[in-house]
């Protein structure tokens, strides 16, 4: 039988179709059958042979399947069965497309997981870096930390270079333990800097550690999971269309059959052929699928790769990051040996010259103690002599004795004759019983026979005038005495008649003669003098060039070349803002006396130069001393009361800035004249207004006046110059310094040391921390600003305590609690340096007509009350004193202070301080309080022995001194 042509309209084409797991297989088939004839040709031969054809076609596709049915009666069954199963495998022919959507969906999914995989790789890459930053800065900040605490290290050496300078007899001790707390103290801050720089980097690789491990595990179970759902699903897909070729296969030999026993099997054949095709062709769809997937996981595998080797990069600049650590750690170490070595170095320097300057007080020490031994000496010749002019006064007064004597041996012998006459005349006149003459006891025996009056010529001598009471006694005695051996009642019935015995002038008249010449009396008196005389004069040098070895050392010290004192000075500011308008100095001259009456030890005056301004506070030319406040012969002459008073002078010198006389050819007021006759040189480069062509100023510009450039050498060999011509032609003891925020401490020392004041202090004005404007609690800075100033100068000066008047104007308000810090001392530069602390409640610029910063005038006492008896030097204002009616409860408050020895070093110990009062035990033999805190030395259990009230103001202020 020869080949049969099926037309291609007997075969429908299968469509592709996806395979979705986890899904059953349904097939819907939706279709509408057309039944028409149809011719088959044999051969040659063309057979005709009527059949019906149905056509399936499916709405969901374009493609098309048709369904060959022989319409026999006996063929109808197998045709109805094989359609069945075409439409079985149509059905999973949908499904197989279905589960292709179904797979490209997971595809894209697994893309989108991918780009998130990306991205949060990209982000901890970015956290990497971020945290890699983070580190550095704060290596950064640990070094910037150990350069701070380094400078805090040099701070505090400045700071153990002038506490060996106050404590020369312990200051080898005192090193020592400074360099082990130095060490202690710096070792410390680097390792803690060092171990937090180095957790902070662990934990940044730790982190990236952390990061990156998550990175791969995610990527590696995404990967995993899309591979092996791939391949299970492509699995199962093959395994599912062969079975289905299988069948087919089997149903197609069935068809064979059927159409071999019928009339047409060929187009069962054919049929059977198209779908083993169209299944080879699925299986190499999901085959390139396969290879797409396995593609997609190659891709995944090199993505994995990159990110470990990012990872690998990461971990080597960890290790670079710790490297560089180590290497930080190592110069770290390195500079701290280096720091200690030259701590040590500085140290033994210290030592060196605190060993030199114990010899120079040593050697001072001694020649003290001979010029004491001398005076002991004087003193001992002293005694002698007054021994001596003893002797020769009793000897005189032997000798007055001894006349006295003649004088009653005379008066005796007068009163015998008397006596003699009487009885005389009592022989002739016997008729006249009743007439009794007393001869017995009477003046005479009064005044001779009483021992005390005997005593009374030998201790007080015979010329001594006679005591008021004695001449009452004397004119009180009756001259009519009765006689002293009769009975009484005979003295009451007898008559008698008194004697003419001397009057009261003649017995003592003695008393009132004068010396005579050549007299042992007079000698006596003129030795007397002249002695007292040398030994008043004695005693005023040794207290002037003399220290007392036996008082305490910090009560006389006066270190050489510096402006601290005695430590027991008080200071009176001698003017206000407007005292310039009168002839100041003598008016000032008048009070001198009063002043040193009051405890007052020093009084500071008005800058005495001559001034554009007439308070003289814009100096031009220095050496002329006619100011507004008097000539120079006036303040010489005021100069010398104070002196004559015990009292120090204080000028104010201003040495920022000076006026000029002349102007440069641009206009500019920048040359000097008089003796200091300076050019634009001497003027800083960096002052706005003058056109200055020195170096920078060292402080703050003063802009109203050219600023002085301290670093020429012809500036400040001129001023030392004319501080010495002050120091030593005028009279001037000590310094007030004008504005010491204009130019270095440095100078200031120099000046200190080069004109030797007795006493400086420098005026650091600086504004205290406010918060919404309230003062602030913690003043710390502000006051430590004040002490390195006083570091700058070597601790040669003295500065104001701005920093504790500040504190009083909110205190006294019922704040006490600002008085104390944490460490339970004063909060202002008292606390720290009381020393150096010259507290002070208003001066010319605060108060006076000025007004700028006044002091509450309602707590005025009480303000007197603190800085009067705590440690550190007081000022007291002129106009306080003088014109606000308070002078009598100041001199008080001195008094107060000087009965319990209170001076700048005295110990301080605060009791309470809250808003009810202040109590505070100062030195060894003062407690005081303020406010209205019921409270009195008997409450508290640490105060020992017995207080004594001596000023209660009730609820301003109450001072007790021990007993």
């Amino acid at each position: 039988m020869g080949a049969a042509l099926l037309p291609d309209a007997a075969f429908g084409i299968l469509p592709r179709c996806s395979i979705a797991p986890r899904h059953p297989l349904i097939c819907r088939i939706t279709s509408t059958r057309l039944i028409r004839k149809r011719n088959y040709f044999f051969a040659d031969k063309r057979v005709s042979k009527s059949a019906h054809i149905v056509f399936s076609h499916t709405n969901d596709s374009d493609d098309t399947f048709t369904d060959v049915v022989v319409d026999q009666d006996s063929g109808r069954n197998e045709v109805i069965g094989i359609e069945d199963e075409l439409m079985i495998a149509k059905k999973a022919l949908s499904e197989a497309h279905h589960r292709q959507e179904v797979i490209e969906k997971e595809r894209d999914q697994l893309l989108e997981e991918l780009a998130r995989s990306e991205a949060k790789k990209q982000e901890y890459i970015t956290t990497i870096l971020h945290d890699k930053e983070v580190a550095i800065g704060e290596l950064e900040a640990a070094k910037s930390l150990f350069q701070k605490n380094l400078e805090e290290s040099v701070a505090e050496k400045f700071t153990l270079e002038s506490k060996l300078v106050l404590a020369k007899q312990d200051a080898v001790d005192l090193a020592v333990q400074v360099e082990k707390l130095a060490e202690v103290a710096f070792q410390q801050a680097t390792s803690h800097i060092l171990e937090d720089a180095q957790l902070r980097i662990s934990s940044a690789e730790t982190t990236a550690a952390e990061a990156a491990h998550l990175i791969e595990k995610q990527i590696k179970d995404a990967t995993e999971g899309t591979i092996s759902s791939i391949v299970e699903k492509s699995n199962y897909a093959i395994e599912r269309a062969l079975v289905v070729a299988e069948e087919a296969g089997e149903l197609a030999k069935k068809s064979m059959e059927t159409f071999i026993d019928g009339t047409s099997p060929f187009t069962e054949i054919a049929a059977v052929q198209a779908e083993n095709i169209k299944l080879q062709g699925i299986i190499s769809d999901i085959e390139s699928q396969l290879m797409i997937a396995r593609n997609e996981a190659d891709k995944l595998k090199l993505e994995l790769e990159i990110t470990r080797q990012q990872l690998q990069a990461f971990e080597q600049r960890a290790n670079d990051a710790e490297k560089a650590l180590l290497d930080f750690q190592e110069s770290s170490r390195k500079n701290t040996l280096k720091q200690e070595e030259e701590m040590k170095s500085i140290l033994e320097k210290v030592k060196k010259d605190v060993a030199e300057r114990m010899k120079a007080v040593s050697k001072a020490f001694k020649a003290d103690l001979k010029n004491t031994k001398a005076t002991v000496e004087a003193a001992k010749e002293v005694v002698h002599c007054k021994d001596y002019a003893y002797l020769r006064r009793c000897e005189a007064l032997q000798r007055s004795l001894k006349a006295s004597e003649d004088a009653l041996k005379m008066w005796r012998q007068r009163a015998e004759m008397v006596e003699t006459l009487l009885s005389k005349e009592r022989l002739h006149d016997e008729g006249d019983e009743d007439s009794i003459y007393v001869v017995n006891g009477g003046r005479i025996d009064l005044l001779t026979d009483v021992d005390s009056q005997k005593w009374k010529l030998l201790s007080d001598g015979p010329r001594r005038e006679i005591p008021q009471w004695m001449a009452r006694r004397i004119k009180a005695v009756s001259p009519k005495f009765p006689p002293k051996k009769i009975d009484v009642a005979e003295a009451l019935t007898s008559k008698f008649r008194s004697l003419e015995l001397p009057t009261v002038d003649e017995v003592w008249s003695i008393a009132q003669e004068k010396p005579k010449e050549g007299d042992a009396l007079i000698e006596h008196v003129y030795e007397r003098e002249t002695i007292e005389r040398k030994r008043k004069a004695l005693e005023s040098a040794l207290q002037r060039k003399t220290i007392q070895w036996q008082r305490a050392p910090e009560q006389t010290k006066l270190e050489p070349g510096t402006g601290t004192g005695t430590g027991r000075e008080i200071v009176f500011q001698g003017f206000n803002w407007e005292s310039w308008r009168r002839g100041w100095y003598l008016e000032l001259a008048a009070k001198t006396a009063d002043l040193s009456h009051c405890g007052v030890t020093a009084v500071w005056l008005p800058p005495p130069t001559q001034s554009v301004s007439p308070q003289g506070y814009m100096p031009s030319d220095l050496y002329n001393l006619n100011s507004s406040y008097g000539s120079v012969e006036e303040l010489k002459y005021c100069i010398e009361e104070m002196h004559s008073q015990d009292l120090m002078a204080l000028g104010d010198v201003v040495l920022n800035h000076r006026c000029a006389q002349k102007q440069s050819p641009n206009g500019v007021w920048n040359i000097f004249g008089g003796n200091l006759a300076w050019g634009p040189e001497a003027i800083v480069c960096d002052d706005p207004n003058f056109e200055g062509r020195g170096n920078p100023s060292s402080g703050d510009i003063f802009h109203a006046a050219p600023n002085i450039d301290h670093s020429q050498d012809f500036v400040r060999k001129d001023i030392k110059g004319w501080l010495n011509w002050l120091r030593n032609d005028i009279g001037f003891d000590g310094w007030r310094l004008d504005f010491v925020r204009g130019f270095s401490g440095t100078y200031v020392k120099e000046y200190i040391e080069a004109s030797n004041p007795v006493f400086a202090i420098g005026e650091y004005w600086d504004s205290l921390a406010y918060e919404h404007g309230s003062l602030c609690y913690n003043q710390d800075a502000h006051r430590q600003r004040i002490i390195n100033w006083i570091n700058a100068t070597g601790g040669t000066s003295s500065a104001f305590d701005i920093t504790t008047k500040g504190i009083l104007h909110s205190a006294l308000h019922n704040e006490y609690w600002r008085l104390i810090d944490p460490q339970g001392k004063p909060t202002g530069v008292m606390g720290w340096w009381p020393s150096r602390a010259v507290t002070f409640l208003e001066n010319h610029d605060t108060g006076s007509t000025q007004g700028h910063w006044p002091f509450p005038r309602d707590k005025l006492m009480q303000g007197y009350a603190y800085i009067l008896t705590h440690p550190g030097t007081p000022v007291i204002f002129y106009d306080h004193f003088y014109d606000f009616g308070i002078h009598d409860v100041i001199t008080e408050l001195i008094e107060a202070r000087r009965q319990a020895g209170i001076h700048c070093r005295s110990s301080i110990k605060i009791y309470h301080a809250n808003n009810e009062g202040y109590v505070a035990h100062v030195g060894d033999a003062l407690v005081m309080k303020l406010g209205q805190f019921d409270w009195n030395p008997s409450k508290e259990n640490q105060l020992d022995g017995s207080w004594q009230k001596f000023v209660d103001k009730g609820t301003d202020y109450q001072v007790w001194l021990r007993q």
